[in-house]
């Protein structure tokens, strides 16, 4: 026996009416004051038919320690700037941060839906949430903003183009400095460079060809943290230039190379698709806020005093696996 549905052309036309009404919004459940969170914004389609090219969202005072996630295919642009008041995070006082992320140069069809993930610390915040202006930008002519913040008593949901909202769950008493934050690791556990972090000084060094790798590391994470950062040196005593071309890591879905630098005052994060090259005579260094490993789709978080299995790619050298040593991230300096 076969079942045929039949869907009529007005009720299809509503239905796409619906689908192209839709807000943005987060997929997360109400969040503590004092909590680090992976606020995953939804994005449900694009502007008019067309495809989604880049989202921008800006930070709201008091979500501080913003780290994005990166995505494949997209480039990553992260906007600093300062905090209207200072907060604590783990004994330190914070005056700036990230303020604002973008992820450009994709393609996100509009019959497609995804999330576009930050990770940051809920450090103040009212009951009624905190708002994410957002903008699609759908080629160079297409634009759908999510940005109006409503007033103090107005329902978000009266608004027209209302900004993704953060839900705030009811405060409960803090027992210590950690409280929402889970194991007691450090809130910078992936790869940027707005926490210091030593290498723990447990890497073997290993010898390929005319290269030698030393210090080697990467950091604890929190339970469900997707992404993190793999650092080591490099150091070429041949005459030949070399290039790193891949990575791979059993524990982690892929591993790409990416670097991290400042432009015009703005920190941008992208991915190095023809490799990072090690001149011959040359010491090149991965480490936080610059060239670095990054483990994408984690299947497990890093543990601190574990270590983590990677296997390198260079171009002459050729395959060599290293064990990273997982180390806590520290305090800034």
């Amino acid at each position: 026996m076969k079942l045929q549905i039949l869907v009529s052309a007005t009720a299809l036309a509503s239905l796409t009416a619906g689908q192209a009404l839709a807000h943005a919004t987060f997929a997360n459940q109400p969040v503590k004051v004092g909590a680090y969170v992976a606020a995953a914004l939804q994005v449900p389609h694009g502007c008019d038919g067309k495809a989604t090219t880049e989202v921008q969202v800006k930070l709201p005072e008091g979500f501080i320690a913003a780290k994005p996630q990166p995505k494949a295919g997209w480039d990553l642009e992260v906007i600093e700037g300062e905090y209207q008041k200072a907060y604590d995070n783990h004994g330190d006082k914070v005056t700036s941060g990230p303020v604002e992320i973008r992820w450009k140069n994709g393609d996100l069809p509009d019959g497609f839906y995804d999330t576009f993930v930050v990770y940051g610390k809920v450090a103040d915040a009212t009951a009624a949430g905190l708002a994410f202006p957002t903008v699609q930008l759908c080629g160079a002519d297409g634009k759908v903003a999510w940005d109006e913040v409503a007033a103090e008593g107005v329902d978000p949901h009266s608004l027209k183009s209302p900004a993704p909202v953060l839900k705030i769950a009811a405060a409960e008493p803090a027992t210590n400095e950690h409280a929402g934050h889970g194991g007691g690791h450090d809130a910078h556990a992936g790869h940027g460079n707005s926490a210091a972090v030593a290498d723990p000084g447990m890497f073997q060094p290993v010898v390929i060809g005319d290269l030698e790798l030393t210090a080697g590391f990467t950091r604890a994470m929190l339970p469900g943290q997707p992404v993190g950062g793999g650092f080591v040196t490099i150091s070429n005593k041949g005459h030949h230039d070399d290039v790193l071309i891949s990575a791979q890591s059993p524990v982690a879905g892929r591993v790409e190379l990416h670097e991290m630098a400042m432009q015009n005052n703005v920190m941008k994060m992208r991915p190095l698709k023809d490799g990072i090259p090690v001149p011959a005579g040359a010491t090149v260094e991965l480490k936080p806020g610059g060239l670095h490993l990054m483990f994408m789709e984690v299947k497990e978080a890093f543990v601190e005093g574990a270590t983590v299995p990677v296997t390198l790619t260079f171009q002459h050298a050729g395959e060599v696996k290293v064990d990273l040593p997982v180390a806590t991230a520290g305090k800034k300096n």
